[in-house]
């Protein structure tokens, strides 16, 4: 049986619980709130640690929930590609994640072959494909790929 409550206030079934224990089950700390079950006690810095560590857990949740859409929002491509529309000067980057404000993870000179595995659709912009190269593999904008026609294995 669970209680909550403050040092001397009435605790419903907190001596029900009582087990056998180095310190008694009804001791409080002056000032303290408590959560107590059976003969173990929780300050209020562990219940903050707690509540903290919970709070955590339904962010992550909730974040890994939200990339689920953009997941789900693709199409498969399978396919080799070249990389195109990048000045020879320049490189393209390869995010972690579909977005230009992602993490660079790499980039690609022009002219390179990549193999693309997958792409989703985004409204209003270039497509963006899961591409692979080596050892690198991340997210470009699909407007700097080109799909190669002819190719051998």
């Amino acid at each position: 049986m669970y209680s909550f409550g403050r040092c001397g206030e009435a605790e419903p079934n907190l001596n029900a619980t009582i087990s056998t224990g180095s310190s008694p089950a009804g001791q409080c700390l002056p000032n303290s709130k408590r959560f107590v079950q059976g003969d173990k006690e929780m300050n209020k810095a562990q219940e903050k640690v707690l509540v903290a560590a919970l709070c955590g857990l339904v962010v992550t949740a909730a974040a890994a929930f939200a990339v689920q859409p953009a997941m789900a929002a693709g199409y498969q491509v399978d396919t080799l590609a070249r990389v195109t529309g990048v000045a020879k000067w320049d490189t393209l980057n390869v995010r972690k994640w579909p977005a230009s404000y992602s993490q660079k993870v790499g980039a690609f000179e022009p002219g390179v072959h990549v193999w693309v595995e997958r792409c989703i659709q985004v409204q209003n912009s270039s497509d963006w494909c899961l591409v692979d190269r080596n050892n690198t593999k991340g997210w470009v904008n699909s407007r700097f790929l080109t799909a190669v026609e002819d190719w051998d294995i």
